[in-house]
């Protein structure tokens, strides 16, 4: 499968289906293989372009990680293949890459959804923070680095935000409830859901239900 050069650095990618463009980003630490029972379903309606994110999966190593960098990526992941009606899917980092995206290149998408995006450190459960603290102490990581770190996503910055956004969390998801309510508050043309029984993962990583929830998104656009 296919690499590309993106601000100097090889990203992995694979395409996979028919139809219109449908970008997938994982979250911090996997690759684009979580999607795979989502794409089995999806792969009849849209043409999937699955990234592994700099430093993750194949794509090139790099030293430390800013969402903003990521979220340069994948705009000129989408320009140099010259992709149109782009729908775009994030899934929790991939989420917060999305937000940035749609914030300063709304233009080269059609339509968004997210899950379990964070807006900054502080809308992570405290418990969970502190550990990621401790390990970060023992033994530094540049994701761990990363999360704690970034984002710093305002009210006034979603406001800029002029697609369609479906916004997805799990009622038991490592995200504060009060900050995926925040986030589809602000954003113009959010639709909010909000998963009973699911955590952050658990609709997501190697499963169909998010398939789902993208297939009927786009259906009643």
């Amino acid at each position: 499968m296919p690499n590309i050069n993106i601000n100097n650095l090889n990203l992995y990618y694979e395409v996979v289906g028919e139809g219109k463009p449908l970008v997938m980003v994982h979250g911090n630490g996997e690759d684009h293989k979580i999607f795979d029972k989502a794409v089995s379903l999806l792969k009849d309606r849209f043409t999937c372009y699955l990234i592994d994110s700099r430093g993750h999966g194949k794509s090139e190593k790099v030293k430390e990680f800013h969402y903003a960098d990521m979220a340069d990526d994948i705009y000129k992941f989408i320009s140099s293949l010259n992709l149109k009606d782009v729908s775009y899917y994030g899934f929790s980092d991939g989420g917060i890459i999305g937000l940035l995206l749609a914030i300063n290149h709304g233009e080269v998408l059609e339509r968004m959804i997210i899950s379990g995006a964070n807006t900054s450190p502080q809308m992570i459960k405290p418990r969970l923070i502190k550990v990621f603290k401790f390990i970060n102490r023992i033994h530094y990581n540049p994701l761990f680095a990363l999360m704690l770190n970034e984002p710093d996503i305002k009210k006034e910055d979603l406001e800029k935000i002029n697609i369609p956004v479906l916004v997805l969390a799990g009622d038991k998801d490592l995200v504060l409830e009060e900050d995926t309510r925040f986030i589809a508050r602000n954003i113009p043309y959010a639709t909010l859901k909000i998963l009973k029984g699911e955590s952050h993962t658990s609709y997501i990583v190697h499963s169909e239900k998010i398939a789902h929830e993208i297939l009927n998104y786009c259906v009643s656009q």
